[in-house]
């Protein structure tokens, strides 16, 4: 049976998680086992249970706690369910909310880079990508066109910001995936060495004089591929291309220079993806 708490107070603690807190006090760093992330909309919330992740509260606009989150709901007890009309919870959040639902969620600890990569023929490896839409955008496609696996480099946005997770439609709790190394490591000859030691040849998606086109036959033939993807704007470092194994273009056409990262992961994907 849900705990529905009608909201009286704004500055309730219970609430700060949704109204005050941000995704770096959430993600809490110094201790990590008490982090949290929050999880937006029904099907985002949905996939994460489904993923065994634990819920801590729920934010839910009233009409949405009888109707479209009632399934959600009864599946987690007495878990906390904080609930208002609409424009009270937005005044709270200070943004829209996806269809009504917010959920407070434990970090789990993160598996191993040899966990996440077990078995796996085809995974994905972004480098500094920050901006946390296009990070939801990768997964999602990853999750699609067949990657078993994401691996992250240090400085990219955390796929279990609110942003990136709803982008991801919950992908993210779905597809295997762990960071490459802390920020001391020194990507990418360090990274790149151990994805060598797993059995992965490792493919640069960039443009340079040395690149091949993505239907190279040679790239569908390796058994295991790493697709390296880069930051926003500057691509990949010109250390992580001479590193990798190929470098592979994507064909332009009408004068068109480069694909956003989240539309040339899709294309990748699909070419190189496990079939």
């Amino acid at each position: 049976m849900p705990n529905i708490i009608e909201i009286t107070d704004f500055e309730a603690p219970e609430l700060d998680v949704y109204a005050r807190f941000t995704e770096g006090q959430l993600l809490n760093r110094h201790e990590p086992e008490k982090g949290l992330f929050i999880a937006e909309s029904p099907k985002v919330v949905e996939r994460a249970l489904d993923a065994g992740y634990q819920p801590v509260s729920f934010l839910v606009e009233r009409k949405h706690a009888e109707g479209e989150a009632r399934e959600i709901l009864s599946r987690c007890g007495e878990t906390p369910v904080y609930t208002a009309e609409y424009e009270i919870l937005r005044q709270l959040t200070g943004f829209p909310m996806t269809r009504g639902v917010l959920c407070a969620m434990r970090r789990p600890a993160l598996p191993s880079v040899e966990q996440v990569c077990a078995g796996a023929r085809r995974i994905a490896v972004l480098e500094d990508v920050m901006n946390p839409t296009n990070v939801g955008a990768v997964f999602r496609s990853a999750a699609a066109l067949n990657m078993e696996a994401v691996l992250l480099t240090p400085f990219c946005s955390n796929p279990l910001y609110r942003r990136a997770s709803r982008v991801s439609m919950g992908t993210v709790f779905q597809i295997p995936w762990t960071y490459l190394g802390e920020p001391s490591w020194g990507w990418p000859e360090p990274g790149i060495e151990k994805l060598h030691a797993l059995g992965f040849k490792t493919v640069a998606m960039a443009l340079s004089d040395r690149s091949i086109r993505i239907d190279d036959p040679v790239l569908l033939s390796e058994e295991k591929l790493a697709i390296v993807l880069g930051t926003e704007g500057d691509g990949l470092a010109l250390d992580t291309i001479a590193d990798c194994d190929y470098t592979v273009r994507i064909p332009m056409a009408h004068g068109v220079d480069s694909l956003n990262v989240a539309a040339a992961s899709a294309v990748a994907f699909w070419q190189l993806g496990a079939k």
